[in-house]
């Protein structure tokens, strides 16, 4: 028996039942990572502190509007392809990889590493997906992983050099 979702949320599209599965799941998968990326880049955002606070504080402003950016895209390409994404925070914490950051302060430099990693790990996974979107031939999704890697890219290089020490150099 079909579920009631499936009779009232189907797209139709070309790419087929196995490509909507594994790709709506891959961007899904995607979104709750983006979510938890976005909340623990305003988390330190809002905890930066010491003597480079405006500076980090404006650029993970800027990285946080970017990375918030990219959510509704990932949700309605998910739902132009004919599947389904999160609906919830509950969601989100089931699918997410991207760890959640609970402390109550962490360092500055600690920050800018902890998300500078976060960073690396979104472009892996935007990788991931973008080979099952080649393997399926959709074309539209890969167009979009490639800006959001590059995006993804950006960020961790001016995490990485924003947080080298004097030493580091």
């Amino acid at each position: 028996m079909k579920r009631v979702a499936d009779r009232y949320l189907a797209t139709p599209t070309d790419l087929g039942a196995d490509a909507t599965r594994d790709i709506a799941a891959g961007l899904s998968a995607l979104l709750a990572d983006v979510f938890a990326l976005y909340l623990k880049t305003k988390n330190f955002h809002w905890h930066m502190s010491g003597p480079h606070f405006r500076d980090y504080h404006l650029m993970l402003d800027e990285q946080s509007d970017q990375i918030f950016a990219m959510t509704d895209a990932i949700a309605e390409r998910a739902r132009k392809i004919g599947g389904s994404t999160i609906r919830s925070i509950s969601h989100i914490a089931g699918q997410q990889r991207i760890l959640d950051n609970n402390a109550e302060y962490v360092e500055p430099q600690d920050m800018l590493a902890e998300l500078q990693g976060d960073n690396k790990q979104l472009v892996a996974e935007l990788r991931r997906v973008h080979e099952l979107c080649d393997e399926y031939k959709d074309v539209a999704t890969a167009s979009l992983i490639e800006v959001w890697i590059d995006e993804g890219e950006r960020r961790s290089w001016f995490l990485y050099e924003t947080g080298r020490s004097s030493q580091q150099r």
